[in-house]
């Protein structure tokens, strides 16, 4: 008798490891990869936000994201239109199979050129670098923040992902930045500290007295 990988997980109550082959897919195409993905963000007054995030595997970027209450096909083919234009399209696009995608973001991916890569169902770890950027923006950021409305969450990831981008590093870059960061002499001055994301972080940098 044959067993799923998905069975052995759900009765051992973790899950396997990724296999070699797809850890190899992910590495051999890093440069032409990115990984889309939703996620829900309550507001104060209890409404659902869903925010649409689109991750560069490179150098982990966030190259695109957007906010609305009304998450549709359409609406998110437009969002991959808006992250790539000017034939900036990536090679290969890593996302699962929730149905919001649909038939009119698969037309428009392809009229872009980029080939689709759908993760196996209920496998977020097939999709890792998004799922490593949503814990991290929920983790460091929303699970500090009483999100307002569609504005207010918008003005919270974008200075997130300003400091995401310039300060926060990465054990997989090396302990670099997305944005590569210039290493500062000694003689440069003193460290100080400059506050980021309403002072939930901080940037260092050395500055001349």
């Amino acid at each position: 008798m044959k067993v799923s990988e998905r069975t052995v997980s759900r009765l051992l109550g973790r899950r396997p490891p990724s296999s070699q082959t797809w850890r190899t897919f992910l590495t051999n195409h890093l440069a032409a990869l990115v990984s889309i993905d939703f996620f829900t963000v309550p507001t104060i007054t209890g409404r659902i936000l869903f925010v649409f995030a689109v991750l560069s595997h490179d150098r982990r970027r966030v190259v695109h994201f957007n906010v609305t209450s009304h998450p549709t096909a359409t609406w998110t083919a437009q969002q991959m239109i808006e992250a790539f234009p000017d034939e900036s399209a990536p090679g290969w696009l890593l996302r699962d199979r929730d149905g919001i995608y649909g038939e009119t973001l698969r037309r428009r991916v392809a009229g872009m050129g980029i080939r689709e890569v759908l993760s196996t169902p209920s496998s977020p770890w097939q999709n890792p670098y998004a799922e490593r950027l949503i814990g991290s923006i929920r983790r460091e950021c929303l699970d500090h923040v009483l999100v307002l409305g569609e504005r207010h969450l918008r003005r919270v990831l974008a200075a997130y992902i300003t400091y995401y981008h310039g300060s926060r590093t990465h054990l997989s870059l090396e302990k670099d930045a997305p944005t590569p960061r210039r290493v500062q002499d000694v003689g440069e001055g003193a460290v100080t500290a400059f506050p980021e994301v309403g002072g939930l972080h901080h940037r260092y940098e050395r500055r001349a007295a």
